[in-house]
């Protein structure tokens, strides 16, 4: 292929390069004009075989390794490809050897330049964007299957560091990395034109979009005017079901910011029993949607929302709003509770508020009450085990010990016992001859002499 010169007239770049910045190899083979000071060129190969080899007009070899040791060249062996710079090259006819592909070109990389797409001033939170970016060699729009291989295209959105702005300090996000492959929004392989989609999936703030196009040798990148995204035109309220009624979510539109009668919503609902429900809201001119929602009692519930709708610059958008979760804890009566992503008003905190401390309280009395029969059943508990070890001490006294159950009749029964036994005693002695005097001092106990 023919190199051109910088100083080259335009009939002669067309001569040169009849199909732009490409020609067919011809044998293997192509010239380098003397006035060339520097050159790119791309060899495209079959994955996996090795780099090429360039032979100079003089005979002489360049090999890949060569560019560690050679100011003047720079070498990049890829798989499928070699991306060489030649500073300075040696005018005449050049030879490449190698597995080159089959209708292979050899491009020379002139200017290259990126043309991205504007990206809207006002984006959302959640937002999907598509973008388009070409790639153009010296002006021109390239039409080489292969040229895909050597192309990233990478999107950063930058903080800009405003303090009146949430995301300040927040410093870059990396939102996506796009491929000339004919895969998702990418409509042709090979065609130069990068098309893909991102999520904003980041803070709100204001932000500078910045796509940078690179290849192993050549870095460009485009830098947008800044751009706000602002948290998703829609807010959300809770109304919980009393008893057994269902759970009614309130889905609030901004006005300012979205125009109500085009939007439609859709989305999930993950119950605590682990089951789905599809949901669809179908277009209104109100700015309020309303979700009935099964009352499953206790447990997490947790709501998926995705919005189709007009911005109030006439730009239609999708977003995935952030996931909306709530808890029910105890069987309910009558509370509300207000949750939304920007609070409207100083209102609804206070509705959210007071809900709040309602539950509270609930709470509160209920473990009162509890606290209050525990002690009283512990109370019975010690005052039976009393009395069963009262009863029981009574009867061991009474009818193994053989006590009487009152200590002070036990010595007056006992003395009385006592007495009648003596008296007895002195009868029966008495019959047998044996006397005693009325003092009871001396007891004659001597045998009669019969």
């Amino acid at each position: 292929m023919l190199g051109v010169s910088t100083h080259a007239s335009e009939q002669e770049k067309l001569t040169l390069l009849a199909e732009g910045n490409e020609l067919p190899l011809l044998n293997n083979r192509f010239r380098i004009d003397h006035e060339i000071d520097k050159i790119t060129l791309l060899f495209f190969r079959r994955p996996g075989s090795p780099a090429v080899v360039l032979i100079r007009p003089d005979g002489s070899k360049l090999y890949a390794p060569h560019a560690l040791n050679d100011d003047q060249l720079q070498w990049h062996d890829e798989r499928g490809y070699d991306l060489i710079e030649l500073r300075n090259p040696m005018p005449g006819p050049w030879q490449v050897v190698g597995q080159i592909l089959p209708q292979s070109r050899i491009m020379v990389l002139g200017d290259i330049s990126l043309e991205v797409d504007a990206l809207p001033p006002l984006l959302f939170r959640g937002e999907i964007i598509k973008l388009t970016g070409r790639v153009l060699n010296d002006g021109e729009h390239v039409e080489v299957g292969h040229f895909q291989q050597v192309i990233n295209l990478q999107v950063d959105f930058v903080s800009t560091n405003n303090n009146e702005f949430t995301n300040f300090g927040a410093g870059t996000e990396h939102v996506a990395y796009f491929k000339d492959d004919g895969r998702g929004f990418d409509e042709r392989p090979g065609d130069a034109i990068f098309t893909g989609e991102f999520r904003l999936d980041f803070a709100p703030g204001q932000w500078r979009p910045e796509i940078a196009l690179t290849t192993p040798l050549i870095q460009r990148k485009v830098v947008q005017e800044p751009v706000v995204v602002k948290e998703p035109p829609l807010t959300y309220e809770l109304i919980k079901g009393e008893n057994d009624a269902d759970h009614e979510l309130v889905f609030r539109l901004d006005p300012e910011l979205v125009q109500p009668q085009s939007v439609l919503l859709q989305g999930r609902i993950f119950y605590p029993n682990n089951d789905e429900q599809v949901f669809s809201l179908p277009a209104s001119a109100l700015a309020e949607r309303r979700l009935k929602i099964s009352n499953y009692d206790r447990g997490r519930y947790e709501v998926e929302v995705e919005m189709f709708a007009t911005n109030i610059n006439g730009r239609e958008f999708m977003a995935y709003l952030p996931k909306h979760e709530f808890v029910i804890t105890q069987p309910i009566e009558r509370l509300v509770e207000s949750q939304a992503t920007t609070p409207n008003s100083e209102a609804d905190m206070q509705r959210a508020n007071l809900a709040l401390d309602e539950q509270d309280s609930l709470m509160t009395q209920e473990q009162s009450k509890g606290s209050q029969s525990l002690l009283e059943n512990i109370q019975l508990v010690v005052l039976a085990n009393l009395v069963i070890l009262f009863i029981g001490a009574v009867l061991i006294r009474v009818f193994l010990l053989k006590k009487p159950l009152v200590p002070g009749a036990n010595l007056l029964f006992w003395r009385k016992k006592q007495q009648g036994q003596l008296n007895a005693s002195q009868v029966n002695l008495g019959k047998n001859g044996s006397k005693s005097d009325k003092s009871g001092e001396i007891l004659n106990l001597s045998l009669s002499d019969d």
